[in-house]
């Protein structure tokens, strides 16, 4: 058995003839009709029937295929790995972020690093921050910027940022002209909430439980864009992560200081089994310079 008696019985069976096989790896039918015939010879048994002059797959050749399709799928991913190296040379990082990030501060850092290596191949993901935290932990991804409610273990990580929360109006609210929200502004409110997991959730719920406000939860979501939008529209009033108000306050957005003060904190995690390598921490400097240049910390 060898790779290229694979490539042509993978190519009869996709194709589902032996002409069409020939035609597609540029060969004649006679060399495709001898090459099944010879691994079938090696393997020991029938991949095909030979019905009124066709292929038919037995059903210990289907079988076959699918292990065959598997090994194909890791060539398929050894062959993406030749390319990007072939079209971008000197290598590739991996980032994955969650939401709040990934559209904002994210695409920013990655603009700073491509200056700096236009020959490196970017990946970036948004996901979930418990999937950033497994991509990375797995050894998927490189980098990851998830927030701080994810599971620690089999992650190395470091604090990010921690940006105040702040209050989303709709406009015409009657809270719109206040200086300043406070727990007890919201009792009895229509309220868009974060996730149950989101831990500045739990920080608001701490803060209104002790002055004993109750908002009424219409929606809840994991995501602070999501809360933005819907209270653009008057669905209710939101505490949202301040990197993802962009364009939103153009569009007629209220956004109001909260106290007490609750925190949106962000760590940056790293595969756990390797040195880091010059570009992850080039890749990490791009995005500490562009939380400086827009925060300002």
């Amino acid at each position: 058995m060898n790779f290229r008696q694979l490539e042509i019985y993978r190519a009869v069976m996709m194709s589902g003839s032996a002409s069409r096989a020939s035609e597609l790896l540029e060969i004649t039918q006679p060399a495709v009709s001898r090459s099944i015939a010879e691994l079938e010879a090696a393997m020991g048994f029938s991949l095909f029937d030979r019905v009124r002059g066709r292929l038919v797959p037995t059903p210990e050749g289907q079988m076959f295929f699918t292990d065959v399709v598997a090994s194909f799928v890791g060539l398929d991913t050894l062959r993406a790995s030749a390319a990007r190296i072939r079209d971008f040379g000197s290598g590739s990082i991996r980032v994955a972020s969650l939401a709040a990030l990934g559209s904002t501060l994210v695409p920013r850092a990655i603009s700073r690093f491509n200056r700096q290596h236009p020959d490196i191949a970017i990946t970036l993901q948004v996901r979930f921050s418990s999937a950033v935290r497994d991509l990375v932990a797995s050894g998927q991804f490189d980098i990851g910027l998830a927030a701080d409610e994810i599971d620690m273990s089999g992650v190395d990580h470091r604090q990010f940022q921690s940006i105040r929360a702040l209050c989303a109006v709709p406009a015409g609210h009657r809270l719109a002209d206040k200086a300043v929200i406070v727990p007890g502004d919201l009792d009895g409110e229509a309220f868009i909430a974060l996730s149950p997991e989101d831990r500045a959730r739990a920080r608001l719920t701490r803060a209104l439980d002790e002055a004993g406000a109750k908002p009424r939860i219409i929606v809840e979501t994991p995501y602070s864009i999501t809360v933005c939008a819907l209270v653009l529209e008057g669905v209710g009033l939101g505490i949202v992560n301040p990197n993802s108000i962009d364009g939103f306050p153009e569009r007629g957005l209220i956004l109001k200081p909260f106290e007490p003060e609750i925190y949106f904190k962000t760590l940056l995690v790293f595969r756990p089994d390797a040195q880091r390598s010059q570009i992850v921490k080039d890749f990490t400097a791009a995005l500490l310079e562009e939380r400086q240049a827009i925060y300002k910390i």
